[in-house]
């Protein structure tokens, strides 16, 4: 039987999410801290009091950039923020020159995929994500992909990528979506990265960063700048003068602000702790119910097999089971919270 050893930081951690037995549903949706449920609450009181301003909505954004920066490791003065990663990727879609060549991999998150695709006059190659660091040529002007890709939960080769990007002197974009908060991520080996919060950093949704390297920020034009991008954001409120910030906060969109109160304390609980600790926890649980099924370990947080007809999924969440079904293919997701008696509900659950 997996034993669970933790270090304090991370007991403490767990504790933040009470008793959730049986949520392996984290690749879809995380589940808020303790600390995120009462900020929110507490927002949500003083709302209906009369007791709030958008003024006071700034610091909250501003220590969750950091938190978040802490986590990939770059300054916060890289990092930019948003809501949605669709919305982030179109930046970087429109900067690349017409006729250049974006190389992605098949089956990819579409939300880093179709704002490529829409452009027409670019040419978007995708190849299986095994052969994506191959695929890379002296033609390829920005290589895109998920560091852990949703439907499967493989991990991305990230050396052999960067290494074959460096070679043909290409740009690189990675999705860290399915990552941050499970798997330690260094946002300052790539010239992109987006992620959106509310998945495994266990943020409200409408949460999204954008980091760009200091070689691809001048490629990249602030379309959808408004008065949250402004250099001082409150004496940008009204055109037609504009002062951008100077940094990469240019690219800033209005906040949705109850979020941000919350994801404030989410992204805190993940600043203060030892990913790596985190990511050893959830794949060897991950393995564990590999080896407990009969299959192959898959050294993964992601735990899949196939289930085209949604048999193994149904029976799942009759049992309580909270899981979810991609591609044809059941998906299992451990985080933080999970221990061993996860595993033996899923293999009580398929075995009924």
């Amino acid at each position: 039987m997996l034993e669970r050893m933790t270090s304090s930081a991370l007991t403490k951690a767990i504790d933040e999410f009470g008793d959730p037995r049986g949520y392996l549903a984290v690749a879809s949706i995380g589940l808020p801290p303790r600390a995120a449920v009462d900020a929110l609450s507490a927002d949500l009181a003083a709302w209906a009091a009369a007791d709030r301003d958008p003024q006071g909505y700034d610091a909250s954004i501003e220590r969750a950039r950091e938190s978040y920066a802490s986590i990939v490791g770059v300054p916060a003065s890289r990092v930019a923020q948003g809501s949605q990663t669709s919305v982030l990727t179109a930046l970087i879609a429109a900067a690349v020159p017409a006729g250049a060549e974006v190389l992605i991999p098949d089956g990819d998150f579409s939300s880093i995929e179709f704002p490529f695709l829409q452009r027409t006059d670019i040419r978007v190659r995708s190849v299986p994500l095994a052969a994506l660091a191959d695929s890379i040529t002296g033609d390829t002007w920005l290589v895109v992909f998920s560091l852990v890709q949703s439907a499967n939960g493989i991990v991305a080769d990230v050396d052999a990528i960067i290494e074959s990007a460096s070679r043909h002197h290409t740009y690189t974009f990675c999705d860290v979506t399915q990552a941050a908060g499970v798997l330690p991520v260094d946002a300052s080996v790539f010239d992109v990265t987006v992620c959106h919060t509310y998945k495994w950093l266990c943020s409200p949704r409408g949460v999204a960063f954008l980091t760009l390297s200091e070689r691809f920020d001048p490629h990249v034009t602030p379309l959808q700048a408004g008065w949250y991008a402004g250099d001082d954001v409150w004496r940008s409120t009204y055109g037609p003068d504009m002062h951008l910030a100077h940094d990469v906060r240019r690219f800033d969109v209005s906040p949705a602000w109850q979020a941000w109160v919350g994801a404030e304390h989410s992204l805190a609980l993940f600043a203060g702790l030892d990913i790596a600790e985190v990511w050893d926890q959830a794949s060897g649980l991950g393995d564990a119910l590999c080896d407990a099924l009969g299959i192959p370990q898959q050294h993964q947080a992601i735990v899949t097999w196939p289930d085209e007809s949604g048999t193994d999924l149904k029976k799942l969440v009759a049992s309580g089971v909270r899981a979810s079904g991609r591609a044809g293919r059941l998906r299992a997701s451990f985080h933080l919270w999970n221990d061993i008696s996860d595993v033996d509900a899923v293999v009580a659950a398929l075995r009924s």
